[in-house]
């Protein structure tokens, strides 16, 4: 997938979160895509920080509509927070690679 399409992803989530809130209280499960400080709007950002964020803010609305509806939405927060852990070894992955290859070009000049 493109990057301006997980962009478009991650904008769309943020709106069903936002008709959420109109509706129910969405703090405690909102605190961790909170703490990314990941917007869409963020289009410096990387491909892997968008993906992640995106799984976290997935996670984040399966919990408010589990907790809403009487828990029957469970299996797909436990799924979601499975590929969040996932996408969270790959955004590190994808990290330490940069950070190396910036070494490397800074040993080479």
């Amino acid at each position: 997938m493109y990057k301006d399409e997980l962009i478009q992803i991650h904008q769309f989530l943020v709106y069903v979160l936002k008709n959420l809130e109109n509706e129910y209280t969405v703090k405690d499960e909102c605190k961790d895509y909170i703490c990314l400080n990941i917007s869409p709007h963020h289009i410096h950002r990387t491909k892997a920080e968008h993906k992640y964020a995106i799984f976290v803010l997935s996670t984040a609305i399966s919990e408010i509509i589990a907790n809403n509806n009487g828990g029957t939405s469970t299996n797909i927060s436990n799924g979601l927070g499975e590929l969040v852990k996932r996408s969270k070894k790959e955004l590190i992955k994808f990290q330490d690679d940069g950070a190396l290859r910036y070494q490397n070009q800074k040993i080479k000049l």
